[in-house]
């Protein structure tokens, strides 16, 4: 390649995926090649002429390769507007080539940080500086010069240049557009890595989200809004799981699997969890899954109609057969054998997906955000129940073993119920769930009314208060309609008075100190 070439291109890609089909259609439209050492060989061995880009700066590659591409000759060559003479002249002057095409895809950070496998230095290495310096520089200049970055725009632009020799305002564009989203997830990926080892507490002055397109949905919560899934450089549990059957998921069911799989995940193996619009509608941890399956049924069989079912261990045809009983859009579990999924395979759309068992242990979920009317909220994930290890009887009555072990699992149960949130319970399951009210008495009405509705006796059961109770009220409703113990987190001014309530009713009362508020 010489000065004289009709127009040029730098190639300089890891992934060599599609190449062959961009290079030949830059070829055989007249454009010199300029490549790196390693894409130089593969085009060679492919049969393309390319020139080292070393030779052409004059420069040898230095440090292993961390420097080749960092070279006034590249970057002006690249930058130069073609529309302002001085930049023209410059180039002649200096004998640097004006650059037309950037092909440049990064190193694979983001792979290695979400594999986990490399320590910090090594994965330090993978940070690109060269590649993002090169695409920063084409998609600034995108009036005059395109910026491929992915391989999948490889075969359009091919197109597109073999047909009029070279690309369009609005390709290019779109390019430039692609390839700063590119850089900016690409150094995201690399701050939330360097966060990796700093205090959760200190939040980041700013902060960019890497966030991958998965697919697109067919709509969002309602038919009339456009939807998309994206997975964060970390990748997602829930991301993870394997389909064997069924409809894609829809917006509204990734955010259902999410709540039922979380909920189940912290109820334990052999728990079910059935949810409806995200909130908890029946729950049990009987060990067993068909009986954990039934208990959590009979909480409320009319609001698991359309609902979403998380099984914490085996679907075997016996439970197959009875989740087939219902309808249900999606069930996940653990895993199944070959006769459940033939069994639910009866039921053409429903879904039915299986988790990797490494994901249903205990986890420290990170950080939680959320956008809503362009502002985004962070905090860090409510993981784990530790105030369980230290709750306070308050009351004069002590909760028996029985209550205490329905109390925590009750607990467990409103940490996933939308506030106010009221959970009535016993060692076994839920019997009544009250959730996202504007009142804590009214929430206590609900859940007392579920339990009735679904022929429960209230005599002996324990209720669990995601919040503190403002009022006696909300106890005394839940002491009128049977129950011998609650646990709530205290820190009311009017806690004196609600530990009066219970003494009056005679029922037990633990205080955890922390509590479990699910506002969105």
């Amino acid at each position: 390649m010489n000065s004289k070439s009709a127009r040029t291109a730098l190639i300089s890609v890891t992934d060599k995926t599609g190449i062959n089909r961009l290079a030949a259609a830059l070829r055989d439209s007249g454009y010199g090649i300029l490549s790196s050492s390693g894409t130089m060989k593969h085009l060679a061995t492919e049969g393309f002429d390319a020139q080292e880009i070393s030779h052409y700066t004059g420069t040898a590659e230095l440090l292993d390769g961390r420097v080749k591409t960092l070279h006034p000759k590249i970057h002006a060559g690249i930058l130069a507007d073609r529309d302002n003479q001085s930049h023209v002249g410059q180039l002649s002057k200096q004998d640097i080539l004006p650059i037309d095409v950037v092909v440049v895809n990064l190193y694979p950070f983001v792979e290695k940080y979400r594999s986990g496998q490399l320590a910090e230095k090594e994965l330090c290495e993978f940070i690109d500086i060269g590649g993002i310096t090169l695409i920063r520089a084409a998609a600034k200049n995108f009036h005059h010069v395109t910026v491929i970055t992915d391989p999948a725009d490889y075969d359009a632009v091919a197109s597109e240049i073999e047909s009029r020799g070279h690309t369009s305002l609005e390709t290019r564009r779109r390019l430039a557009r692609d390839a700063f989203a590119l850089t900016n997830s690409y150094d995201a990926a690399i701050a939330e890595f360097m966060s990796g080892n700093l205090p959760r507490d200190k939040k980041p002055q700013r902060m960019s989200l890497a966030l991958e397109k998965v697919d697109d949905l067919r709509y969002g919560e309602n038919p009339h809004q456009s939807a998309a899934v994206y997975r964060t450089v970390r990748g997602s549990v829930i991301l993870s799981l394997v389909k064997h059957q069924g409809k894609d998921l829809s917006y509204n069911n990734y955010l259902d699997v999410v709540a039922a799989f979380s909920l189940a995940r912290d109820l334990g193996m052999g728990a079910v969890a059935i949810i409806k619009h995200t909130n908890p509608c029946g729950a049990a941890w009987c060990g067993d899954p068909l009986r954990s399956f039934r208990r959590a049924l009979a909480t409320d069989r009319v609001s698991a109609f359309g609902g979403i079912i998380a099984v914490n261990g085996h679907v075997d045809s016996k439970l197959a057969n009875e989740l087939n009983q219902l309808f249900l859009e999606v069930v996940l579990a653990r895993s199944f054998d070959d006769d459940a999924l033939s069994i639910l395979g009866k039921k053409k759309n429903l879904r039915v997906a299986s988790m990797p068992e490494s994901n249903w242990q205990d986890v420290d979920d990170g950080q939680f955000g959320m956008f809503t009317e362009g502002v985004f909220l962070l905090q860090d994930a409510d993981s784990g129940f530790p105030e369980l290890g230290e709750t306070q009887v308050v009351t004069k009555k002590q909760p028996s073993q029985a209550e205490m072990v329905a109390c925590h699992m009750a607990w467990k149960v409103a940490k996933h119920v939308k506030s106010n949130a009221i959970v009535i319970a016993d060692e076994e399951g839920t019997v009544g769930v009250g959730a996202g009210q504007m009142s804590r008495v009214d929430a206590s009405l609900i859940a007392t009314r579920k339990a009735f509705d679904a022929d429960f006796s209230l005599s002996g059961k324990v209720a669990a208060s995601d919040a503190f109770f403002p009022f006696p009220d909300g106890v005394s409703t839940l002491a009128k309609a049977g129950i011998t113990a609650v646990i709530q987190p205290g820190g009311s001014i009017r806690d004196r008075d609600v530990i009066e309530a219970a003494d009056a009713a005679s029922i037990a009362m633990l205080f955890t100190g922390r509590r479990h508020f699910r506002h969105a």
